[in-house]
């Protein structure tokens, strides 16, 4: 009913409805919704009724005012006791001081980085119908390379193919877009996200936010009055799947949908793959990282179809499970994915993936779909592809995999395997994309806050294997023989010089992408031995290092380091991974009902923090602890003991 009343506004506005009127339409629409009325009467009553809408809500940032109360120095429209204003990027929200958990400043990495997607997303899709995208900012196109070439621009580039057509539209930011992009943010609390979208991506037709709680949709309506963005920004309060579902008609897709719950989102993807148009854009973000990175595997089955497992890749293994998850629920509606990129950042991970419709290539799906095998001693893995496919001219002929790849036992320490997946073998970056948003980020870096990490992230990204899934970790390797860790340049070296290829991973500091097979890395392992030995005569004869040692190597590795060997991100110094932003940085606590956050978590945090590392020695600190063994007793100690002898407080505590 809030947003009903929200809507109903613009109405009378564009009816000339002077301030007077205002308590007659209250009359009409009843007491609860004029209580909401005369809260943003003060907002209307500030602007001129002859005013065109999209200039009469004045942005927060505005120095400039109208009327007889410019020269007071009162609260800013729209602003309720309590409230406070945020502000991040071109957006400025409002935010109930009571309820703390719809802002997390950490997560501005990820929504700067969902805008940039967008925006390069908006402009591939809207040069196909004929509209020209324009960013704030943005000079000539620059295709920033990772090599030590001369950089060229798009420009230049023009100018030496001849003159091109350009389209007949341009779209900017902050105005509505005919032939633009329907957008859906289904979890949209307090609706930041959706008004940077209006604010800073172009090329938008129209923007839903949408939340399932009352309070929070009010809010949505009012941060898009106060940013000046309703004409383009609309509040909706449904569940966000059932919004999802009637919204599967071709003509009634949207172009782009952003899902960023708090935890799983599981109970939503099975709607989103059918309301997203044909070559849209998924947005997906899932922070049950404790679920997806082997904690409980059978948790994550029941979410994504996937058995997680506990492995130093279990960051990459967590995309690698949404992404299967998302074209096993896709490919039910003759649909697949094409992954765009996919990031393992802070405590979540986050994937843009295109869905698009095609039943002959939904064949495919089995064939992008792997097992694992990964022993349990060493950390050596297997993938078995989930199905085969064989070129036969111009005819494609799918059959059953064949397999497993592995013994009974791991044929280097001799442990047993785990089994987890299935999970998704293809790439999960599509290079090409990735390179244009890296592209428009570096040549405008003032655009975002977090411009500098987003352009170490990507480029990263740009440099990781793509056809090799998964990774060791250096450190890992060298724990398992029991033998000091290998510089990270050193080892990279020796693979190359074997003859094998090698990059780092965004999703692990320490990460080693190869396709060299695990024989190849334990010889390397055995030969660094060699130069730093361990003590043989500790080990035993049933540990990995034991049996792994026991081998002698079958190449001579060598480990002078190669120029190739330090990536070009490395060499720049990239922000890759940023150490941690703030105290408390993490996954905010869940919303309570009535609005607001319990402090409870703050104090057990506080409580538990350090607690092996400063334990307490001070007795007096001890003596407020009842002692077990005088209750049970068994206390020798008598009037010496830590511990509180004390009958009336041991039980005041058994009470409590």
């Amino acid at each position: 009913m809030l947003v009903r009343t929200a809507r109903l506004l613009p109405l009378i506005a564009a009816n000339h409805l002077c301030y007077s009127r205002l308590p007659s339409a209250i009359q009409i629409l009843g007491w609860s919704l004029g209580r909401t009325l005369r809260t943003m009467e003060p907002q209307k009553a500030a602007q001129d009724p002859t005013d065109h809408p999209q200039t009469a809500a004045s942005a927060p940032s505005s120095a400039e005012t109208t009327g007889p109360r410019a020269s007071e120095k009162s609260p800013p429209e729209g602003l309720l006791p309590g409230e406070t204003v945020v502000k991040e990027g071109k957006a400025s929200i409002l935010f109930p001081s009571a309820n703390e958990v719809f802002y997390n400043p950490v997560q501005e990495f990820n929504r700067d980085l969902t805008c940039a997607v967008i925006t390069e997303f908006a402009r591939d899709l809207l040069v196909q119908r004929g509209v020209k995208v324009v960013v704030p900012g943005e000079k000539e196109r620059v295709v920033v390379s990772l090599s030590e070439e001369a950089e060229q621009t798009d420009g230049q580039k023009d100018q030496a193919d001849g003159q091109t057509d350009e389209p007949a539209l341009t779209a900017t930011v902050g105005e509505k877009c005919e032939r633009g992009l329907r957008v859906l943010e289904g979890l949209a609390a307090s609706g930041l996200r959706s008004v940077r979208f209006a604010l800073e991506v172009p090329g938008l037709q129209s923007v839903t936010a949408n939340d399932f709680s009352t309070k929070a949709a009010a809010l949505i309506s009012r941060n898009a009055r106060y940013n000046g963005v309703d004409h383009l920004l609309q509040a909706s309060c449904q569940d966000a799947s059932m919004l999802m579902y009637e919204k599967r008609g071709k003509k009634e897709r949207y172009d782009v949908i952003d899902l960023d719950p708090y935890g799983s989102p599981a109970t939503f993807l099975d709607a989103a793959v059918q309301a997203v148009a044909d070559g849209g854009l998924l947005c997906i973000t899932c922070t049950d990282m404790a679920v997806m990175a082997g904690n409980s595997g059978e948790t994550c089955y029941s979410k994504y179809g996937s058995v997680s497992i506990k492995a130093k890749y279990c960051h990459e293994m967590a995309l690698r499970i949404i992404l299967h998850s998302l074209d096993q629920r896709a490919a039910v509606y003759q649909r697949y994915i094409h992954p765009l990129l996919s990031v393992s950042v802070d405590f979540y991970i986050r994937v843009f993936v295109r869905v698009f419709t095609g039943q002959a290539t939904v064949k495919n799906s089995a064939s992008k779909q792997a097992l694992i095998y990964n022993c349990v001693g060493c950390g050596s893995f297997h993938l078995q592809r989930m199905g085969r496919r064989t070129s036969n001219g111009k005819n494609m002929k799918y059959s059953a995999a064949t397999g497993p790849p592995v013994g009974p036992d791991c044929g280097h320490c001799g442990q047993r395997h785990q089994m987890g997946g299935p999970i998704w073998a293809e790439p999960i970056h599509d290079s090409a994309f990735v390179q244009k948003v890296l592209s428009a980020v570096s040549g405008n870096p003032t655009r975002f806050g977090t411009s500098k990490r987003i352009e170490g992230v990507l480029s990263m990204v740009t440099e990781e294997l793509e056809d090799v899934p998964l990774y060791y970790t250096v450190d890992q390797l060298s724990s398992t023989v029991h033998c000091n860790t290998p510089p990270l340049l050193q080892f990279r070296s020796a693979l190359l010089h074997a003859g094998h290829r090698v990059s780092l991973s965004h999703a692990c500091k320490n990460a080693i992408k190869t396709d060299a097979p695990p024989a190849v890395i334990w010889d390397v392992m055995r030969c660094w031995e060699k130069s730093n030995p361990v003590k043989r005569e500790k080990l035993s004869q049933t540990s990995p290092a034991f049996k792994i040692l026991s081998t002698e190597p079958s190449l001579d590795a060598c480990f002078s380091v190669r120029d190739d060997a330090n990536p070009q991100s490395r060499k720049r110094h990239l922000t890759r991974f940023q150490e941690n932003p703030q105290a408390f940085w993490g996954p905010k606590a869940r919303a309570k009902a009535g609005g607001g956050i319990s402090t409870d978590l703050q104090d057990k945090r506080k409580k538990f923090q350090n607690k092996r590392k400063t334990p307490i020695t001070d007795s007096s600190q001890l003596k407020n602890f009842p002692c077990k063994k005088f209750r049970q007793g068994s206390c020798n100690h008598g009037d010496s003991c830590c511990y509180s002898h004390d009958l009336e407080q041991t039980n005041e505590d058994k009470m409590d």
